[in-house]
C-alpha cells in the first residue's frame, strides 16, 4: 500500500476489505477507518490525537444532557416516551453468552441510545437501534467509540436505515429493480402480493441484522455496505437477492401479501458471502443493461 498515490491506497484498502472480509482480530480498528472515525492517511499520533477528542467532546456531551435532562422531562413531551421505549427495548436484550458471561453492559448502552436520541437530530430514535449499538459495543472497548461508530455509521451508509429518511427510498428504489430485472415477478408483488415489498421495511431500518446467522455475518455486511462497493446504496441489491431467494415459491404457490411476507420473515441464518456475492452478481447484470434514471442516480 505504501507504493500507492493516498487516492489509489484509499481504494485499494476498500476494495480489500470489501473483496475478502476483515479478520476479527483486526475488525476494531479497521471499522474505525471505514466509518471515517479515523481518516485511512492518518499516521499513529494523529489517531491518538482524534480518539482523545472524541472522548473529550463525547464526555462532554454526556455532562451537557446531565445538565438539560430536567428541562426535557419538563417540555420535550416526547422525550419521557422515548426514554422509556429505549429502557423497555434494552431490557429485551440478551446480555449473557452461554456460558452466563455477561457480554453487554446495559445501563451503558441506554446512556448511548439517549445521548444519540438528543444529539442526533436526523436520527430520532426507533425500535432496532438497540440491536445496532449493542453491536458496536461488543466491537470496542469505550462507551464514546461506541457512540461516534453508531454516528459515522449512519452518516456513511447515508442514514439508509432511519425510517423517516432512508427506508422509505430504499423500498421505493426495490420496486423499481424488480419491476426493471423481474417484470413477471413484479407483476405478482402488485397484484396477488400486494404490499409484501413495503412491508419488508424491518429489513432496512435493522440493516438485515437478524438474517444472519451470527454476528460476524452481520459485521462483514455491514462492512460492505461502509466501503460503498459494489455501488452505492447497494442494500437494495441485497434487499433484492433475499426476495430471489422465496420466488419460486412465491410464484408456485401464488401466494398473498401475509404469505410472502412471513416466507420471507423465515430467511435466518443467511451467510453473509453468499448473500454479499448475489448481490453482485445482481450488480453485474444490472450494469450490462438500460437501467432507469431514478435507479441510475440511486446506485450507480
Amino acid at each position: 500500500m505504501t507504493t500507492l498515490s493516498p487516492e489509489n491506497s484509499l481504494s485499494a484498502r476498500q476494495s480489500a476489505s470489501f473483496i475478502l472480509g476483515l479478520h476479527p482480530f483486526v475488525r476494531t480498528e479497521a471499522w474505525k477507518f471505514l466509518t471515517g472515525y479515523y481518516s485511512w492517511q492518518s499516521s499513529q499520533d494523529e489517531r491518538l490525537t482524534v480518539d482523545s477528542t472524541r472522548r473529550k467532546n463525547y464526555e462532554a456531551l454526556c455532562q451537557m444532557y446531565e445538565k438539560i435532562q430536567p428541562l426535557l422531562e419538563n417540555l420535550h413531551r416526547n422525550f419521557t416516551e422515548t426514554r422509556n421505549n429505549i429502557t423497555y427495548d434494552i431490557q429485551k436484550l440478551y446480555d449473557k453468552d452461554p456460558l452466563g458471561n455477561v457480554l453487554i453492559d446495559k445501563k451503558r448502552l441506554e446512556k448511548i441510545l439517549l445521548l444519540s436520541y438528543v444529539c442526533n437530530t436526523e436520527a430520532e430514535y426507533q425500535q432496532g437501534f438497540h440491536d445496532m449499538v449493542m453491536l458496536f459495543h461488543l466491537m470496542v472497548e469505550h462507551d464514546h467509540e461506541t457512540f461516534w461508530l453508531f454516528q459515522f455509521f449512519l452518516q456513511k451508509t447515508e442514514h439508509s436505515c432511519v425510517i423517516n429518511i432512508g427506508v422509505g427510498k430504499n423500498l421505493d428504489m426495490l420496486n423499481i429493480l424488480i419491476n426493471f430485472l423481474d417484470p413477471v415477478f413484479s407483476d405478482h408483488l402488485k397484484g396477488k402480493g400486494a404490499g409484501a415489498v413495503q412491508s419488508l421495511f424491518p429489513w432496512f431500518c435493522l440493516c438485515f441484522q437478524h438474517a444472519f446467522k451470527s454476528f460476524d455475518d452481520v459485521w462483514r455486511l455491514w462492512e460492505v455496505l461502509l466501503t460503498g462497493k459494489p455501488c452505492r446504496n447497494s442494500q437494495v441489491l441485497v434487499a433484492y437477492s433475499m426476495l430471489q431467494m422465496v420466488r419460486e415459491q412465491v410464484l408456485q404457490e401464488s401466494m398473498t401479501g401475509d404469505d410472502i411476507l412471513l416466507a420471507c420473515n423465515n430467511l435466518i441464518d443467511l451467510d453473509a458471502d453468499e448473500l454479499i456475492s448475489a448481490a453482485c452478481i445482481v450488480y453485474a447484470e444490472l450494469i450490462q443493461k438500460d437501467v432507469p434514471q431514478p435507479l441510475k442516480d440511486f446506485l450507480l
